[in-house]
């Protein structure tokens, strides 16, 4: 009798927690759904090909003429720039915790360190490169833009890189040792090419965290209706370019911002499923 009953606790924990799975994966779903259908709904009867093809002319927050091309490179020009440089940060920084000091009181430390800039909100962010920017008389730029997103994504990209890395099996990393190969090749030809789709989706991860952020750019990088032809030259942004649109009370402007979401969320959809693609072709040079 009492295994019985312990054996019907057991079944009814495992239901309650399927059925909570299960209502969490679908609330998830719900959301994504929901967003979706508003952006479509609102964003693609303003879209056209004026939108992407041209930038803003005159009166174009009033209702008039032009497009978000502006918009949509300088998005591009920020979190690109940013990523690639928080690779060549990053990358190293997560091999050398993952390979190197592992379970150490120092690694300890960085963890903690990243962890708590993972954290810190990005008008933090925005706020501290502003003010080194007054420090050296800079103005905002594309690349005062590109710095503090970089700062933004250093924390998230090499903590996911550093556990992809501590996932990879002890074995690997062993087994490349005893034939002859030192630390640094172990570390950057075999641990990192066997953990190459996990790296991949760490960098789409910040990549999409950096395209998406308004606030740490919006005091560093500026905004500026014209395509900047130099890194020392204002950048306009999407996000911003939807919070300026969002703010005017013209109703035609603020169709132009679900517009201008719309690409916003195509763009982020675009490269995680070209990420993934990628991951799934770099897979196959992987060691089995």
């Amino acid at each position: 009798m009492k295994k019985k009953s312990l054996f019907q606790r057991k079944h009814i924990e495992e239901c309650f927690y399927m059925f909570w799975m299960s209502f969490s994966f679908l609330l998830l779903i719900g959301i994504l759904i929901f967003i979706l259908i508003t952006v479509i709904s609102k964003g693609l009867p303003a879209l056209d090909i004026a939108m992407l093809t041209q930038t803003p002319k005159g009166g174009f927050y009033l209702g008039k003429e032009g497009g978000i091309l502006n918009a949509i490179l300088g998005s591009l020009y920020l979190a690109g720039g940013a990523t690639i440089l928080s690779i060549i940060i990053s990358l190293p920084l997560a091999l050398y915790l993952g390979s190197y000091i592992q379970n150490t009181k120092w690694a300890d430390v960085v963890r903690l360190s990243l962890d708590v800039l993972w954290g810190i909100p990005s008008i933090v962010y925005g706020a501290f490169g502003f003010t080194i920017m007054l420090f050296f008389g800079l103005r905002a730029s594309l690349l005062g833009g590109i710095i503090v997103l970089t700062l933004l994504e250093i924390p998230i990209m090499c903590r996911a890189m550093e556990e992809v890395v501590r996932l990879m099996p002890e074995e690997l990393s062993h087994a490349s040792l005893a034939l002859g190969a030192n630390r640094m090749e172990t570390a950057t030809k075999v641990v990192a090419r066997q953990a190459l789709p996990g790296l991949m989706t760490a960098i789409l991860l910040a990549f999409g965290r950096a395209i998406g952020d308004a606030a740490s750019v919006l005091f560093t990088a500026g905004f500026s209706d014209q395509i900047p032809n130099s890194i020392f030259r204002p950048a306009a942004s999407l996000p911003l370019a939807i919070f300026f649109q969002l703010g005017t009370p013209f109703p035609e402007v603020q169709e132009r911002a679900y517009a201008s979401a719309l690409v916003l969320t195509v763009i982020v959809l675009t490269i995680s499923f070209g990420s993934r693609w990628l991951a799934q072709r770099l897979s196959r040079f992987s060691i089995k």
